[in-house]
């Protein structure tokens, strides 16, 4: 599909952390509470975290485009919401798994999942909006607008766990106030690797999806020329 030497070694180095990642997850000593689901932790949080980088990166990269006007940034922020919905998905499905034999259900109405369901209409919506307008220019202004807006729920979000108390658990890894991790130290160690493969693997997916992207682009810029470079009928000529 892209074949230039960045994309292969950025996907090799990928795999190769998601390998290390993985292996150090089905390793890492068995919770005293949770026993084995504790694995899921070394997904589910990095899930999150890869969905926060995407929507904060459509925020970014929209903005870029408002000052810039150049349309590579559209196309990143359009790369990276698909993204971001992407993982959004992957974070419920592997919060329902966890959720089933902790809580003894799927799903509650909880701030937090609530507000994670809602990134999907949010961003559903964005790459619906995308879809409803032909010229370009004017997909892009109002793209960039919706996700700068949309950028919002990633506090809101992080800290829905602390302003409307439920029950889901508060941050592992707190920001604010103080870094801290509530965990043991090894969890610590093997989350921070997950999370920087999850990184890198956001970072492959943008450059590969926009490399696709620019290729759409480019096509339907050919099409539109080819439209307008098109003979008029006779009645279209009698018409203008």
């Amino acid at each position: 599909m892209t074949r230039d030497l960045t994309t292969r070694v950025l996907g090799g180095l990928t795999l190769l952390l998601l390998l290390i990642a993985a292996g150090l997850g089905l390793s890492a000593p068995l919770d005293q509470n949770q026993g084995s689901l504790v694995r899921l932790f070394f997904m589910h949080v990095p899930s999150a975290w890869l969905s926060y980088l995407a929507y904060g990166g459509t925020g970014l990269f929209g903005l870029l485009y408002l000052i810039t006007r150049q349309r590579r940034w559209d196309r990143l922020a359009m790369s990276s919401a698909e993204i971001g919905l992407l993982f959004t998905v992957a974070t419920i499905v592997g919060g329902m798994l966890w959720a089933k034999p902790t809580w003894g259900v799927y799903w509650v109405w909880d701030a937090r999942l609530t507000t994670t369901a809602l990134s999907i209409v949010i961003y559903g919506g964005y790459l619906l909006i995308r879809s409803m307008i032909d010229d370009p220019d004017r997909r892009a202004r109002v793209a960039a607008v919706v996700g700068l807006v949309g950028t919002l729920y990633v506090p809101v979000n992080y800290m829905a766990v602390e302003w409307w108390r439920g029950v889901h658990q508060t941050q592992t890894l707190r920001l604010l106030g103080g870094i801290s991790f509530e965990g043991a130290p090894i969890y610590g160690w093997v989350l921070l690797v997950a999370t920087t493969a999850f990184t890198f693997l956001y970072v492959y997916l943008l450059r590969v999806r926009g490399i696709l992207a620019a290729r759409e682009a480019a096509r339907e810029e050919r099409e539109l020329m080819g439209d307008l470079g098109a003979p008029l009928g006779r009645g279209e000529a009698l018409r203008g």
